[in-house]
């Protein structure tokens, strides 16, 4: 069984609102007590919030549906309902969110504590109480609570680390980080040892940094063959790039500078690695071939810009200059890197129309109603209440929606859609010399006259 997962598809849904009560106060003696329904309390929500305790997402591997608790029912006596519980899901510093539909990504989450709100509970609805009014003064309806939203998420983490031990499998990079470090990565001389990241920390003198021991890349790996990708996005947050070469293989065709420039080639076809600073590593000189092939590709690899370590993980020859050299890069990175800021949520509303909606013709005397308020109002409208479909004709008429159609074109018997082509609310309308509005959903056999100047 998988112990470290760092991608999932996550399903949330946020709560429902409760609904809105419709309830007339009733005591001895006072036959007209007035409205006294409450309001229904607001769904859940579900949160995402950086946890320092959670370092994987195999959590939802094996439970990826959540849902927040749904608001409670408004009651008479003018009681609000309660709200419904928020879900609050731990995930590991360096998580990524990204809409399942879109591949957009929503937010990147760094820093203990980071909270997204990646979908919102209902509100809920309101009570006879809160819809009172010197015109309408003991309504016979409530409104309904809305739906929470719901939608699928990606999680993926990308490993918050100073310094990427880069190399092929079987490199020694879980051996070196073992010895940089107290983490106990798994360590067999076979290819492919470590299927997942490892985390070490290493203090050098007054820096302490974190390394990466990651999977092993094969040529490819840029284009996912192998690892590919679960290996290369653990490595772009990463300061510095330690490349790790095997001088003691005895694979064909191996050499430590091949390795080299295979690896460069992956990264570079990988993008967004090239600023970072590299060390080389020959690993394994407490071998005496490895040793006498290290001093032969040294000058070779300098002559590429990089600075050498001659190291065996084994014998731990040459680990306390290598940490130094990397607590010097790490702490080079740190001051030229610019203040951190906490994770900022942008927010990109819908563009409507001025007037808060958008009428299109969509099809012959057809047409289509899209705005966060009409949207809204039909969701909280129960159409088997013939004064609720009358308080949705007034909002409508107010907020200039038939004044829109009549502009788009609109004649008598129009359909009206409200809401997306797919699952919106139809309705048949009727506009008359006196700014009367028929409003019903498709199929009924009644329609309800409203007048707009009542």
């Amino acid at each position: 069984m998988a112990s470290f997962v760092d991608r999932v598809v996550l399903h949330v849904k946020a709560g429902d609102g409760g609904h809105g009560c419709a309830s007339i106060h009733r005591e001895k003696f006072k036959p007209l007590g007035g409205p006294d329904g409450g309001n229904g309390g607001k769904g859940g929500d579900v949160i995402l919030e950086v946890d320092p305790s959670t370092a994987t997402l195999i959590d939802y591997h094996h439970r990826p549906h959540r849902r927040a608790g749904n608001g409670r029912q408004g009651e008479g006596g003018n009681r609000d309902g309660a709200n419904g519980a928020d879900v609050v899901l731990p995930v590991p510093n360096g998580t990524v969110v990204k809409d399942a539909a879109t591949g957009e990504v929503l937010v990147d989450l760094v820093g203990v504590g980071t909270r997204y709100v990646v979908a919102r509970g209902g509100r809920g609805g309101l009570g006879n109480a809160a819809l009172a009014s010197p015109k309408r003064k003991a309504p016979g309806f409530a409104l309904l609570g809305e739906p929470g939203e719901a939608l699928d998420v990606v999680l993926e983490l990308k490993s918050v680390a100073d310094v990427a031990l880069v190399g092929f499998p079987n490199a020694g990079k879980s051996s070196l980080i073992a010895a940089l470090s107290a983490a106990r990565p798994k360590i067999a001389d076979y290819p492919f040892t470590t299927l997942v990241p490892n985390l070490g920390v290493v203090t050098a003198g007054d820096v302490s940094f974190t390394v990466a021991d990651v999977p092993g890349l094969i040529p490819g790996a840029s284009q996912g063959k192998g690892l590919g990708h679960e290996f290369l996005r653990h490595i772009e947050r990463c300061s510095t790039i330690v490349h790790v070469l095997d001088c003691a293989t005895m694979d064909p065709g191996r050499d430590p500078l091949t390795d080299y420039e295979i690896i460069e080639a992956e990264l570079e076809a990988y993008g967004e690695l090239d600023d970072r600073p590299r060390l080389a590593v020959l690993n394994k000189v407490d071998v005496p071939e490895a040793r006498e092939l290290a001093e032969l590709v040294r000058p070779m690899l300098e002559e590429r810009g990089l600075r050498v370590f001659e190291i065996s993980a084994a014998s731990r020859e040459g680990l306390r200059p290598l940490s130094f050299a990397m607590a010097e890069m790490v702490a080079a990175a740190r001051a030229a890197a610019p203040a951190p800021e906490p994770t900022r949520l942008v927010l990109r509303p819908r563009q409507l129309g001025e007037a808060g909606f958008t009428v299109r013709k969509v099809g012959e005397n057809a047409f289509q109603v899209t705005g966060e308020k009409p949207e809204r109002w039909i969701r909280q409208t129960d159409f088997s209440n013939d004064e609720a479909v009358g308080y949705l004709a007034d909002r409508l008429e107010r907020l200039g929606v038939e004044e829109a159609l009549i502009k788009e074109g609109a004649t008598p018997g129009a359909e009206v859609i409200i809401g997306s082509m797919e699952d919106g609310y139809v309705f048949d309308w009727q506009p008359t010399p006196n700014a009367e509005v028929r409003l019903g959903p498709r199929g009924t056999d009644s329609r309800l006259e409203v007048n707009g100047a009542r």
